[in-house]
């Protein structure tokens, strides 16, 4: 797997789709504890549509390789990386793609960064003051320890408890083997519980509201694409945040929760397919 060696951390990524692709890059951004696999079926849909996809795994917490600096790692110390990501692959015109925790990082990226952004794809993610949304909260505020992160991981590796509410239960229709492979990298390395560990102590409700006021001068092509069985997302959220953008499209995913990519990929292909084709 090829790496790219930033000043804060290295980052293993994948590439799929043509080298001589003429379509804009794609580069997704996935939440805290799941890694790039998230994206795999739409990645896949977008390679055979000649689309060139960048699917890094990002230090969220089921990454391998520790960061250099666990100080950079707050929710805009990671936007800072995704910048840098884009900027160490001599890529342009992005087409950047997020959901869960991920979704909030590229409503930072876009702020902070958005001359490298030429297009922005949201599905269920953090927005406003739900940063992370109950019940979540009270997960977050388990993990901000290294040992509590091994206590907690320790018992999630039973299966019923893997995917209650407090875990992926509410996230996504439960595949065992990959969300226990989610977790086996904090579950087996105390350098990676040091890094979920230091993230979520510097993520803050507040994070996000700040930055909502600002969307509004993001005025390149947006689409939201919302699972509507979504129970910690909730359809109005991703009302809301569409209505932030002036240039934004909202495509509302029956059936699909909060991991739309998995539920109904095929929905997710299309809004990147289409984004900002009738702007």
């Amino acid at each position: 797997m090829p790496q790219v060696a930033l000043d804060q951390a290295t980052i293993d990524y994948r590439v799929l789709g043509p080298e001589d692709s003429t379509a804009p890059p794609v580069l997704f951004v996935h939440g805290v504890l799941v890694d790039s696999r998230l994206w795999d079926r739409v990645a896949e849909g977008l390679a055979r549509q000649g689309f060139r996809c960048y699917l890094p795994n990002w230090p969220l917490g089921s990454h391998t390789i520790p960061v250099n600096d666990p100080g950079a790692l707050s929710p805009g110390g990671v936007a800072t990386m995704i910048r840098d990501f884009i900027v160490a692959l001599g890529l342009s015109d992005v087409t950047l793609v997020g959901n869960d925790t991920g979704g909030g990082l590229c409503q930072l990226v876009i702020d902070a960064y958005p001359d490298h952004i030429g297009r922005l794809v949201l599905t269920n993610c953090d927005a406003f003051d739900k940063f992370p949304p109950f019940p979540f909260t009270l997960v977050f505020a388990l993990l901000r320890g290294p040992i509590s992160i091994k206590l907690l991981f320790e018992q999630m590796r039973i299966k019923a408890l893997r995917h209650s509410p407090l875990g992926f239960g509410l996230l996504v229709h439960p595949d065992a083997q990959l969300t226990a492979s989610w977790l086996e990298p904090g579950r087996t390395d105390a350098r990676i519980r040091r890094d979920l560990a230091a993230l979520l102590r510097n993520i803050e409700k507040t994070d996000l509201t700040e930055v909502s006021t600002r969307l509004g001068r993001f005025t390149k092509p947006v689409t939201i694409v919302w699972g509507q069985r979504d129970r910690a997302f909730t359809p109005a959220l991703g009302r809301r945040l569409a209505a932030l953008f002036p240039n934004a499209s909202l495509i509302e995913v029956p059936g699909a929760r909060t991991f739309v990519s998995l539920d109904n990929p095929t929905a997710v292909i299309d809004a990147i397919t289409t984004v900002g084709a009738t702007a």
